[in-house]
């Protein structure tokens, strides 16, 4: 209702303004500070500028490291002509496989029949839970607490009943739609966080706790106490490729998959779990992913798990890839956070003690909602040094599809706490919050709640630079004056800094493999662990080959990525992508340079070509495999207490300037500037065009 008046209101503004413009009634008939009321946003022209290090031209010509150079799959992707999973063409006897899904959050399936379905000219199979053993069935990234099938139960709307192998997409979705499900409800249905607390719904072993200092002596001394509450909602991934998955036999007990997948060495484990199959049986291939942002790091086996076991069992190829309106019902979305929080501080806004509680909704399943709560806990401080801290954290169990990896892991919902706590501090104590930030940064050489010390922390030049990069002080008195001059119409300016540390939370991952082949005509074959996903990931590692090896570019090519050229490889995910497989690169080029020194000092004036083809005659080999793994990480307060939890941090600052209609509630965000410490870039273009894409 309030709506409605408002446009009403927008129009009769908007018309008095016409009819004053054209001389039917006075000038001054709309006062000035309300005229603005009447405007609607349009997209304004567009300006950027992006600035970056320009690395040393006196370097040697085929040394690519530092250069922005052209993401390698770029003019394929603009043309259309970048083959992605669904693109791979239909083959012989192939069928699609299309799901049964839960139409309740929470109950028991008392009848299950595909018998309408079956009966359908064309459909050939029906999957459910009864097709495999409960072993086979339980599957998860982590824990097994998921089912390829629901089992008996399901615990959300949405979750895989079962599948239907059929000629064509169409059809096999039309065959699913026939399957007969009946349910017995079953409550408490428990979908938000303050359900969750009510009904004590958490998994087990939490609340866990990571504390510093003495929290209640430094409350009880404080100038100012304050107790808040603040949340954060899902967020969609809307990747433009949804989940695909095909899957080809090979000889009665060899499977071939094709998936869209973050983690493709998970994919082929599970496979072989459900099929049980040996892994060594099992291939996964990624060639590039439309998109991921971590809604493909684990839940890629809701798609690829029926997909891989009709195809085996059916003995020829199926193939799946969902709508998107089945992909943002069947997988999870960014974790939902509540935080509560009692904060103390100075009378000059230095914070001195934070005792906070973390509660993430990670939906009917555990994934990987462990790690995101626990970095949420170690990022929550921001860049602020607060010597006494006690955190806990609660994973909450509800009946939502399972929560999962997105950009930030758990990151940007912890930052975005210290954030809320650093903006009441200042607002308490009456100081511009740009200046109570300033109090309260880390320095270099101080240590974070979780004993890391910070070795070199630039998050002060970051905001000097930002702040004068965006005429902060000139843009805060313009705002203030069209706040006072509009009615209507307001403007708000936010400075964001921020510190991401760099590694995977679980130890084992925090490594890489790559295989590398030259070939005869001087070319170079480049394989490694980690998959595009359109982030550029392997226009990096073929600037790392061409520095090491010393040759153009243009000679390397990487075709996929294999779990039969990499085996055990980590997701790509958690921004450490070019750090692990760019040194596991740099490890087998250096083993190459090592075996081909020798023809090189031989042959001092020899073009690469001729020294490969001299090696070759001398029965020199050409292949060699890499490895990595990132040294001084691990901590643990007992087991490993001089150990790192991250490798480094990177750090950033924005500031941008947003505008508000308020009447209709209409926002548009009219500048950012961003300035990102990452250390010296591979590729500024490929960094730049992911902190914007990012932002």
């Amino acid at each position: 209702r309030a709506l409605v008046v408002s446009l009403f209101f927008k129009a009769y503004l908007a018309i008095s303004l016409k009819l004053s413009k054209s001389g039917i009634t006075s000038s001054d008939a709309v006062p000035s500070q309300e005229r603005s009321g009447a405007d609607i946003f349009h997209t304004p022209v567009l300006k950027s500028a992006q600035l970056f290090e320009r690395v040393c031209s006196d370097q040697p010509t085929c040394d690519p490291i530092g250069r922005p150079q052209v993401h390698a799959a770029a003019l394929k992707q603009a043309t259309g002509e970048a083959i992605y999973t669904d693109d791979i063409p239909r083959m012989d006897g192939e069928v699609y496989l299309a799901f049964v899904l839960s139409t309740k959050p929470r109950a028991k399936i008392t009848k299950l029949d595909a018998s309408a379905a079956l009966a359908m000219e064309g459909v050939h199979q029906f999957f459910c839970y009864k097709d495999l053993t409960e072993h086979e069935n339980e599957v998860g990234p982590v824990f097994h607490d998921e089912h390829v099938f629901a089992a008996g139960e399901v615990h959300c709307y949405g979750q895989i009943v079962g599948a239907i192998a059929a000629d064509n997409k169409a059809l096999a979705q039309r065959a699913a739609r026939l399957v007969k499900v009946e349910y017995e409800e079953l409550s408490p249905v428990i979908v938000t966080i303050e359900q969750a607390i009510e009904h004590k719904s958490y998994f087990p072993d939490y609340p866990r706790f990571v504390t510093k200092g003495n929290v209640e002596e430094a409350l009880a001394q404080a100038d100012h106490t304050f107790e808040g509450t603040c949340r954060m909602g899902g967020q969609e991934h809307f990747y433009l490729e949804t989940h695909a998955a095909l899957a080809v036999p090979r000889d009665s007990d060899e499977l071939e998959l094709f998936c869209s997948t973050q983690h493709p060495s998970e994919v082929q484990k599970l496979v072989a779990h459900v099929t049980a199959l040996p892994a060594h049986r099992v291939v996964c291939r990624a060639k590039r992913l439309g998109g991921g942002f971590g809604g493909k790091e684990s839940r890629g086996i809701s798609v690829a798990l029926p997909v891989a076991l009709a195809a085996y069992r059916m003995g020829r190829p199926v193939r799946c890839m969902l709508d998107r309106d089945e992909d943002m019902l069947i997988t999870g979305t960014r974790h939902p956070f509540l935080f509560k929080y009692k904060v103390g501080f100075t009378k000059e806004g230095l914070v001195t003690a934070c005792d906070i509680e973390c509660y993430n909704n990670a939906g009917w399943s555990m994934d990987l909602s462990f790690s995101v709560l626990e970095r949420a806990m170690y990022h929550f401080e921001n860049c602020y040094r607060i010597p006494n801290v006690r955190v806990g954290g609660w994973v909450c169990k509800t009946n939502l599809p399972s929560n999962t990896a997105f950009r930030g892991f758990g990151g940007p919902q912890g930052m975005y706490a210290g954030e809320h706590i650093i903006r009441d501090v200042a607002r308490i104590v009456g100081r511009d919050v740009v200046d109570v930030m300033r109090l309260n940064f880390y320095k270099t050489g101080d240590y974070t709640h979780y004993h890391q010390q910070l070795e070199h922390f630039p998050i002060e030049r970051c905001l000097e630079d930002c702040l004068k990069q965006s005429r902060y002080d000139e843009k805060r008195q313009e705002i203030a004056r069209f706040n006072r001059e509009n009615r209507w119409r307001k403007r708000g300016l936010a400075v964001v800094p921020t510190k991401y540390g760099i590694a995977f939370g679980v130890m084992h991952l925090n490594q890489a493999g790559s295989l590398i082949n030259i070939y005869g005509d001087g070319s170079v074959l480049l394989s490694h662990g980690g998959v595009e996903i359109g982030q550029g990931l392997n226009t990096k590692m073929i600037q790392c080959a061409a520095r090491a090896l010393g040759i153009p570019p243009e000679l390397i090519h990487i075709s996929e990525t294999a779990t039969d050229k990499v085996p055990n490889t980590s997701p790509t995910a958690a921004s450490v992508g070019s750090d692990l497989n760019g040194m596991a690169v740099l490890d087998a080029c250096e083993k190459l340079n090592k075996r081909l020194a020798p023809i090189k000092e031989a042959l001092p004036g020899g073009t690469w070509k001729e020294w490969i083809n001299k090696a070759y005659f001398d029965r020199v080999s050409l292949s060699a495999t890499g490895f990595y793994a990132m040294p001084g990480i691990g901590y643990h307060p007992e087991t490993n207490p001089n150990a790192r939890t991250y490798s480094y941090f990177t750090n950033g600052v924005g500031v941008t300037v947003v505008g508000i209609d308020c009447l209709t509630g209409d926002h548009q965000v009219l500048s950012t500037d961003i300035v990102m410490d990452i250390g010296s870039s591979l590729n500024p273009a490929i960094d730049i065009g992911q902190i914007e894409g990012a932002f």
